[in-house]
């Protein structure tokens, strides 16, 4: 149909609206194109890949596998290297305040480390000069007048009714006086020398890594600074930072604990009458100290099994004393001397040292509870962000 001008009519009503027309069959499969088929091109392609070339997919699992289990075997054998790798740094840290503070006070950096390394050395040779041969000599007479300490303790009604019954007491003397208890700890006289070579090159690395950490800190900062992009750079310096100033303001704040507990050791035991045996076990008080939450349970549990030995009264005064300063040392010293490097929860810290000191011993537990806080920050500073965001 025409117009009276000779021009065709607009055609008009549904069949207007041809294949231009928008609706629901224009969004049909026309409209997944090439966009659809690339979304589903990586599930496709690796199920065509697993298809195409089993032998060689498997092949390339197999020796993915076989390297981490080659690397993981690896780290094995390097454990022990590792250890004192980690321990040197943690070591490190926990004295870098300290070369800082000279710093802050004048002192180039290389003039601090070499001071700082030279008033530890100090302490090493008079521990090892002057305290070494006492501890030593107090310890052999230990060992030899624990048979007789044992004995004492038959006097005693109770702990002898209770040996009568589980022999408990006669077996611990057998141990101790056969000499198998050497064997059991080193494996004979040639494992006691092997494992007193080790603690030797294991300190001598410890402090030759530590030294050389605490002198290349500042460098080795920038190399984990420069891992970063750029653009993160800045949020990267400051979670490194405080991770470090955590590690090293738990350990400085250690060293005043366990220092705390053998001096308050040294002299509740010289007060009840153990101060020929003093410095020995107040040394190993000290070393327990470093273990968190149990440490302080196996000081007592040496010092008063001793101290039973001696009297009733100076065995009680010894628990009473340990398990009263335990609660100081929790409630009192810990919080004031890490309330501004840890915010950890109690629960966390138990499991944290449980399993470092299931993983890597006494070590383990010492460094457990600061990687734990450095884990933490990481969570709250991280983690939570980014979640919040979402």
């Amino acid at each position: 149909m025409t117009e009276p001008g000779g021009e065709p009519a607009a055609a008009s009503g549904p069949a207007a609206s041809g294949p231009a027309a928008s609706g629901p069959a224009a969004s049909g499969p026309a409209a997944s194109g090439p966009a659809a088929s690339d979304q589903r091109l990586p599930r496709a392609s690796a199920s065509s890949a697993l298809e195409r070339a089993p032998f060689q997919t498997g092949f390339l699992g197999v020796l993915g596998g076989l390297a981490a289990i080659g690397l993981v075997g690896v780290l094995q054998s390097l454990q022990a290297i590792l250890v004192i790798v980690i321990l040197s740094l943690f070591i490190s840290l926990g004295i870098n305040p300290l070369v800082e503070w000279l710093v802050h006070r004048g002192l180039r950096r290389a003039l601090a480390v070499t001071l700082v390394t030279l008033i530890v050395l100090v302490i090493l040779a008079l521990g090892v000069g002057a305290v070494i041969p006492m501890v030593n000599d107090q310890g052999l007479r230990l060992l030899r007048n624990a048979p007789g300490y044992l004995q004492a303790l038959r006097e005693n009604d109770q702990i002898a009714a209770l040996d009568a019954q589980f022999k408990f007491i006669s077996r611990v003397t057998e141990f101790v006086t056969s000499g198998t208890w050497v064997n059991a700890l080193f494996g004979g006289l040639l494992g006691a020398g092997v494992a007193v070579a080790t603690t030797v090159f294991s300190m001598v690395m410890t402090i030759v890594l530590t030294l050389y950490f605490l002198s290349a800190l500042p460098a080795i900062k920038n190399l984990i600074y420069q891992l970063a992009p750029a653009s993160k750079r800045p949020r990267v310096r400051y979670l490194a930072n405080e991770m470090f100033d955590r590690i090293g303001g738990y350990l400085t704040g250690m060293f005043l604990v366990v220092a705390l507990w053998a001096a308050g050791s040294f002299i509740m035991m010289t007060i009840v009458g153990l101060g020929g045996f003093a410095l020995a076990l107040c040394i190993v008080v000290g070393a327990l100290a470093f273990v968190p939450v149990v440490g302080w349970m196996f000081s007592a549990a040496l010092v008063a099994t001793i101290a039973f030995s001696v009297s009733p009264n100076v065995g009680l005064i010894t628990v009473a004393y340990f398990v009263l300063y335990s609660q100081v040392d929790a409630y009192i010293v810990q919080p004031r001397i890490f309330s501004s490097s840890l915010n950890v929860p109690p629960a966390l810290i138990v499991l944290g040292a449980l399993s470092g000191g299931i993983l890597l011993g006494i070590v383990g537990a010492l460094l457990a509870i600061p990687t734990v806080a450095s884990l933490l920050l990481l969570y709250r500073e991280v983690v939570v962000p980014h979640l919040d965001g979402r």
